[in-house]
């Protein structure tokens, strides 16, 4: 089913954009949330009429994303762990404790922002990329130490 975005869903696509989703996603999340409208020729018109009010807010949330960037670029996550023998973790580290000491220094990330491929499982310091905004992929530096 095509429908319409009315914002911006990261893995979906930015705001005035087509796309096309599974009719229960649609029907079910999307239009009842006002996500989304149904892609018609009526609503196609709305959207052409309303252009430059959504390139505007594109800007905008692209700015907001790019200044994020700036702060994000160059950050140090510290995280101790417990350490089984000389580099091998207990457990693992994954998004969530990465994302609450990223919280304790006072950045702002949502859990499905960090692209972690795997949780980490050795002591060391890793890249670890986190998409702000489509395109937009800073590299934080995740430094696991014992404990």
């Amino acid at each position: 089913m095509k429908v319409i975005l009315k914002e911006t869903i990261e893995p979906l696509g930015i705001i005035g954009s087509e796309v096309d989703v599974k009719n229960g996603f649609a029907r079910n999340y999307l239009i009842p949330q006002g996500k989304a409208v149904f892609a018609t020729p009526q609503n196609r018109n709305i959207l052409a009429q309303e252009k430059a009010k959504l390139d505007l807010q594109i800007a905008k949330e692209r700015a907001t994303a790019e200044e994020m960037a700036k702060k994000l670029e160059g950050v140090v996550c510290k995280i101790t762990a417990k350490v089984a023998d000389d580099t091998r973790l207990y457990g693992s580290v994954t998004i969530r404790e990465i994302m609450d000491a990223l919280t304790a220094q006072n950045i702002d990330v949502q859990k499905r922002m960090i692209l972690l491929k795997e949780p980490i499982k050795d002591i060391g310091s890793y890249k670890v990329p986190i998409r702000i905004y489509k395109g937009i992929k800073p590299e934080i530096t995740v430094v696991i130490e014992a404990e």
